[in-house]
């Protein structure tokens, strides 16, 4: 049985700005810059973000500076995570292989894993510099092999943010421009006179950046159609209501429309986890945010049993899901709709946001059901080949696919394998009833 002690105002609408045509405003901004390329952006830039330099882009002298001014600890921070980051992804890529196998004598078939040649990475700002952003798309499409990767975020206050480069150049960037919102989704996108077109654009933002991702997938690739964060805990009744409130504001505070779910056994702890979180928002700086979003989007369900909370979960299948029970490596097995799941009370999804090494852009609005998050695999192309190397293959072939073309009614198709079917075992039969010469 499973009731609630509070429900969210319809979790789907999280995100959702109905007073604004995200869509259309999204569209008349890439149509712009697609037909006046750097004038549109710099008029889009200066109207959005007061931010009109000569260029946009950094040149080294430019970041060597932003670097110089960032604390000697936030860049020994930086490189550390990064190389939590670099190992995890590397890890993955090492997992992909090339392979070939011959299937019958003389037939031959191969896979590649070939890097996309460019990719786009946007870094967000606005509310939250987010430098681990850099990690998780500019460090993860170089691990995998991506030859150029351009970075953009926007500036902060008219201002270069300065931290937020560090971190761009330290996850090997190639290009790094001064550049937010659709106005940098659509440059990397369509190309301009000085942003290079990619073939790939990742990296999370709010609604008109997700939007601008929307509209132009197809003329480049995308990593996820990204909405508000979200975070789900399943609990016990062992588990201890300050941390559990605690890690739901963590998430919270991401934006006034972030879900925060909590799904557990004991009444009396999820009475509890409401109470310490009326109480830590009293105090909490970011409370602005993370209230409206509690308020608005959190749940607290109480469900009879730890089986009846995953079936619930996966129901859900949020971005994260953080598991405080007294086995939390059963979750492994026992669910299946998540973007990443974080085991016990010594882990927290913060530390997937920003340090521990997996990537922290994932599904949202139940994409976890289909999809997984941002990973080396993504900035791959998996390709086949195929060789035949034995006449008596080929012909076998050939006669198997001209009755396999004509059940589809492809008569050209069927000819490619009857040719092959008359030139090595003199197959006739086919060859002259329908009517084929040479």
């Amino acid at each position: 049985m499973v009731h609630y002690l509070k429900t969210g105002a319809g979790l789907e609408s999280a995100g959702n700005s109905p007073a604004i045509d995200v869509p259309s405003i999204v569209k008349g901004v890439i149509e712009d810059i697609r037909a006046n390329g750097d004038e549109a952006v710099r008029r889009y830039s200066t109207k959005f973000d007061r931010w009109g330099p000569e260029s946009f882009k950094l040149s080294n002298d430019d970041i060597q500076a932003a670097i110089a001014k960032v604390p000697e600890q936030t860049i020994k921070d930086i490189k550390e995570a990064q190389a939590n980051v670099r190992a995890f992804a590397l890890a993955q890529r090492k997992s992909i292989s090339d392979f070939e196998i011959e299937t019958q004598p003389g037939v031959h078939l191969g896979q590649k894993n070939i890097p996309i040649s460019s990719v786009g990475a946007y870094i967000p700002g606005g509310r939250y510099p987010l430098l681990a952003s850099a990690h998780m798309t500019i460090l993860t499409a170089k691990a995998a092999g991506v030859n150029h990767v351009i970075g953009c975020t926007p500036p902060i206050n008219g201002e270069i943010p300065n931290a937020t480069v560090a971190a761009m150049h330290l996850a090997g960037a190639d290009e790094i421009f001064i550049l937010g919102g659709v106005q940098a989704i659509a440059a990397m996108a369509v190309g301009t006179e000085s942003i290079g077109k990619v073939d790939f654009i990742a990296g999370p933002g709010n609604a008109f950046v997700a939007e601008a991702k929307r509209q132009l997938f197809g003329e480049i690739g995308i990593d996820l159609f990204a909405g508000p964060t979200e975070i789900l805990i399943v609990a016990d009744d062992k588990a201890n209501p300050f941390t559990i409130a605690t890690d739901l504001l963590s998430q919270a505070e991401h934006g006034p429309d972030s879900p925060a779910v909590l799904i557990t056994t004991s009444e009396d702890s999820g009475k509890q986890v409401m109470r310490y979180i009326d109480r830590l928002l009293e105090k909490l700086s970011t409370a602005a945010v993370a209230g409206v979003s509690w308020c608005a989007f959190g749940e607290v369900v109480i469900v009879d049993n730890i089986d009846e909370a995953y079936t619930l979960a996966d129901k859900y299948a949020f971005e994260h899901v953080q598991i405080l029970t007294q086995r939390p490596r059963e979750a492994l097995e026992r669910m299946k709709n998540y973007g990443a799941i974080f085991l016990g009370e010594k882990t927290c999804v913060s530390y997937g946001d920003k340090v521990i090494g997996t990537n922290h852009v994932l599904p949202t609005r139940k994409a976890a059901r289909y999809t997984g998050g941002l990973w080396v695999g993504k900035f791959l192309r998996t390709v086949t080949y195929q060789e035949v190397t034995s006449e008596k293959a080929s012909a076998e072939l050939g006669r198997l696919c001209g009755r396999a073309a004509r059940a589809e009614n492809f008569e050209g198709h069927a000819r490619s394998g009857d040719l092959r079917a008359y030139q090595y075992l003199k197959d006739q039969h086919q060859w002259i009833e329908h009517g084929q010469s040479i």
